[in-house]
């Protein structure tokens, strides 16, 4: 590797609010962030839950996801002492937003009452927010469903001068995406990349995601639990600024966090399904051990898992972190922070390694939410329901995608 790279600046938003506090206040003290949206009619739908940002008159149209990516680069610029003009790569993990096109075609839909009723109480509709179909706004706003726009947008405003990729590969998206972003520092190829991910709640994935029966119906995301029943959704975007270390020092700015090692793999098991003994995400996770020069693990303090809460993705995610780690898996405690947040889909990747890098700055694991009772196929140190305060120097943050993708990063402190 010809090249460090380091971490100078980031941005993140969840529903929990924006910036690093509101993670701590959320992610790291275990308080889930699931709540009924109102986003939209949850009606026709198994559950109205999602962690979701609280919706106020023009709440989601401020937060539309180009204008959250683009607040939330703004962060990480400042945070890092980069400005406007800079030359920096600009690496995005989304799938586009979706809003639009939804609200184009229904923008002629009727202002009935129906609702929802979650926890027997009945949930409201959605107030009627959308414009008449073919309004020039919405009709301007129907490009965002591009993912690389959105790249361009972001870029634009940010104004930044460098290459431009989105990578569209569901829930390892953004983490391929800063995973690109070392692999190009490393190569001494740029010296700065911004690596980005977004996902908003809103009716077009919801739908897909229930009509699965991928959802928990009842409120709550139970990772590694004996009786989880699914994931839900969650408003996840981040920015994070990676830059050589070289380059970081001659300009002065401080490290937040180094990436020591990165791995992908794809098993190709099953379109939806992980492989059951998890072979894609071992081999990632040892890429990446490898990298930084720890093959065995003996040195990693700590796993964000991907965790969502699903019946094949726990038991399989468990048997590939023993396979990653056979002599150690037992002694890692491992978190799944999609209990608080939600499953950020491509957004995940980005906020976890934010989540992780702040793990390991304060010295606070962040808890598996929701953990109720162990099931015998997933026999780790899950970290649940509470946060623990520990000396981390290490950690790995892990994601896993439709189509067998699998994503492994080592950050450590600086």
């Amino acid at each position: 590797m010809s090249g460090e790279v380091t971490v100078t600046g980031f941005g993140v938003r969840t529903a929990f609010g924006t910036g690093a506090d509101a993670l701590r206040r959320g992610v790291f003290a275990g308080v889930p962030s699931f709540a009924a949206t109102t986003r939209f009619d949850t009606g026709p739908y198994r559950t109205a839950m999602a962690g979701a940002a609280v919706d106020g008159p023009g709440g989601v149209e401020g937060w539309a996801l180009r204008f959250a990516l683009a607040r939330c680069g703004a962060e990480a610029l400042d945070m890092a002492g980069l400005r406007p003009g800079a030359e920096a790569a600009v690496l995005l993990g989304v799938a586009g937003d979706h809003t639009s096109v939804t609200r184009y075609w229904r923008g002629d839909g009727s202002s009935g009452s129906c609702g929802s009723v979650v926890a027997g109480r009945a949930v409201p509709r959605a107030p009627e927010k959308q414009p008449v179909r073919g309004t020039s706004k919405d009709v301007r706003r129907v490009g965002d469903a591009v993912p690389a726009r959105l790249a361009e947008l972001l870029a634009g405003e940010l104004g930044l001068v460098g290459p431009r990729l989105t990578f569209t590969n569901a829930c390892v998206a953004s983490a391929a995406a800063i995973i690109h972003g070392c692999r190009l520092i490393s190569s001494g190829r740029i010296d700065v990349a911004v690596c980005a991910g977004g996902y908003l709640v809103e009716e077009e994935t919801f739908g897909k995601f229930d009509s699965g029966r991928a959802l928990s119906c009842d409120g709550m995301v139970r990772p590694f639990s004996a009786d989880r029943s699914g994931l839900l959704l969650g408003d996840g975007v981040a920015v994070v600024v990676l830059e050589s270390a070289e380059h970081a020092r001659r300009r002065g700015a401080r490290p937040l966090a180094g990436v020591v090692g990165w791995g992908a793999a794809s098993d190709a098991h099953h379109i939806a399904q992980p492989h059951p003994e998890g072979v894609g995400l071992a081999r990632a996770a040892r890429q990446a051990m490898r990298l930084a020069g720890d093959p065995d693990g003996a040195a990693l303090d700590y796993v964000n898992a991907h965790g969502t809460g699903t019946k094949y993705n726990d038991g399989a995610e468990t048997r590939g972190l023993r396979a990653a780690f056979p002599e150690r898996a037992e002694s890692i405690p491992v978190s799944s922070t999609k209990s608080t947040t939600g499953h950020l889909l491509e957004a995940a990747g980005v906020v976890e390694f934010v989540i992780t890098m702040l793990a390991l700055t304060d010295g606070v694991l962040p808890p598996t939410a929701g953990f109720t009772r162990p099931d015998p196929e997933c026999d780790l140190d899950y970290v649940p329901n509470e946060p623990r305060r520990t000396d981390l120097r290490r950690a790995l943050t892990v994601n896993a995608a439709f189509g067998g993708a699998n994503t492994a990063l080592v950050l450590e402190r600086p």
